[in-house]
């Protein structure tokens, strides 16, 4: 994953929530994205809100709350690691361009 928008999570986002099943084979690569790059993520945005919401029964959801409590979820069942890793780059990025438009 590139590094410079992992910087931007906490200048983009208000929060970042991820819905993963614990069981679902479709939540897989969430579940990965969460192993690997939590603690990357948390090292680059010590205080920002990184949200894990495990439940048994729950489509994979990445959830970014903007400035004035504008959410955005992307659903990613059945993508892979990099996939999601997309996704909330994606959502970063949004956060970037909603800012700037204020």
């Amino acid at each position: 994953m590139s590094a410079a928008w992992k910087s931007a999570l906490s200048k983009n986002l208000q929060e970042l929530r991820l819905l993963v099943s614990t069981t679902s084979p479709g939540s897989k690569g969430l579940r990965e994205f969460v192993e690997n790059s939590y603690i990357e993520l948390k090292k680059s945005n010590p205080l920002f809100p990184i949200l894990v919401r495990e439940k048994t029964e729950v489509d994979a959801t990445v959830i970014a709350r903007y400035e004035y409590g504008v959410e955005q979820a992307v659903r990613v069942e059945g993508m892979d690691q990099g996939q999601v890793a997309k996704a909330v780059q994606l959502l970063v990025e949004q956060g970037q361009q909603e800012s700037s438009s204020s």
